[in-house]
């Protein structure tokens, strides 16, 4: 859906639009918001700053359409304006167009041009919009990938092993935020998302201290990926850490945090996995092994982290642990007994 913001003095238009427009509106391709002046279209932005684009007049009392255009391109350069006036303003207009208007039409309104010229910004400015996405990516690739990487990336060899796969022995860990659904449906989502975000840095550095990868992110769920020699050493080592970063943390928002953690040790296939037609691919491991990862921290409760006998056999004489129980887990036609690590 995008937000519009029509800027004009004569409330007759805010009739004929709403009219006009009804069946965009009801099926929320189109969401208008009306200001009556230049000072009520400023207010109406800083309150909403997803309007796309702006519709606007150029007489206006107290503040004009020009005087609002400039104000609008220092403070929402992505957004667009289209100027609305009769021809008698073509001075006017031609100011606007300097001052960076994006299209002007003309008093009295023809709707079917009108809505042309919407689609057409509105294209525009997803346009930008993807754009900035592309460079901020960019410029985060950027932070965190040696320069020699980037090189490599542009190669035909590059290319060539983005379609290698893989059977590896490795360890993989699911780390699970418990309970954090209930705080998204409470709080703001910038809220929720820096509360996520740093529980989720606090987890990644202890992952990457062992030498493991992150895989993906899922939700509030980190999985991580620990390859080569002790990998199920240095999983259980990250986990133990992760566990007291967490649980030294305060309570925020009456919520106080904890983990449950599931890992899994053996062989796994590595590869592309994706949609190349959505040009949307993982690198990534799948396999018996990583189901199995993911079903033991379904079982896990807050602060346990739940390994199989397989794996427990492999560990025992290096870290604490307790027996659980038996649990069935999807897929398995016998029980599976789970061990807790303490330390």
């Amino acid at each position: 859906m995008t937000k519009i913001l029509v800027a004009d003095d004569e409330t007759d238009l805010e009739v004929l639009i709403r009219q006009k427009f009804r069946q965009k509106i009801r099926e929320q391709h189109y969401q208008f918001v009306f200001a009556i002046n230049g000072n009520d279209a400023i207010k109406k932005i800083q309150e909403q700053p997803d309007i796309a684009m702006i519709l606007s007049d150029i007489n206006m009392p107290e503040m004009d359409g020009l005087t609002l255009l400039s104000r609008i391109s220092e403070m929402s350069p992505l957004t667009k304006t289209v100027m609305v006036s009769a021809y008698g303003d073509m001075d006017n207009i031609r100011t606007a167009m300097n001052r960076g208007a994006f299209d002007f039409v003309t008093k009295p309104v023809n709707f079917d041009d009108l809505e042309v010229t919407m689609e057409k910004t509105i294209r525009h400015v997803n346009q930008l919009k993807d754009t900035m996405k592309a460079i901020k990516e960019n410029n985060i690739l950027k932070m965190y990938v040696d320069q020699n990487v980037l090189q490599f990336m542009n190669t035909r060899e590059f290319e060539t092993s983005l379609i290698a796969n893989e059977t590896i022995e490795a360890s993989v860990a699911f780390i699970d935020i418990c309970g954090f659904t209930s705080i998204s449906e409470k709080e703001p989502p910038d809220v929720v998302v820096k509360m996520l975000n740093n529980y989720f840095d606090l987890i990644v550095k202890e992952v990457i201290n062992q030498e493991g990868i992150i895989d993906k992110f899922m939700g509030d769920c980190v999985m991580a990926v620990y390859k080569g020699k002790f990998s199920l050493d240095r999983a259980v080592d990250s986990a133990l850490a992760i566990r007291r970063k967490i649980n030294s943390l305060p309570t925020e928002l009456s919520f106080t945090p904890k983990v449950s953690i599931g890992i899994n040790q053996g062989e796994m296939i590595s590869g592309n996995i994706g949609s190349a037609t959505l040009r949307r691919l993982d690198y990534t491991v799948i396999g018996d092994i990583v189901n199995t990862a993911q079903r033991l921290q379904n079982t896990a409760a807050p602060e346990q982290i739940i390994i199989n006998k397989t794996a427990y056999e492999k560990i025992k004489s290096s870290f604490k642990c307790e027996w659980v129980g038996e649990v069935s887990l999807k897929n398995k036609t016998s029980p599976v007994v789970i061990y807790n690590v303490v330390e």
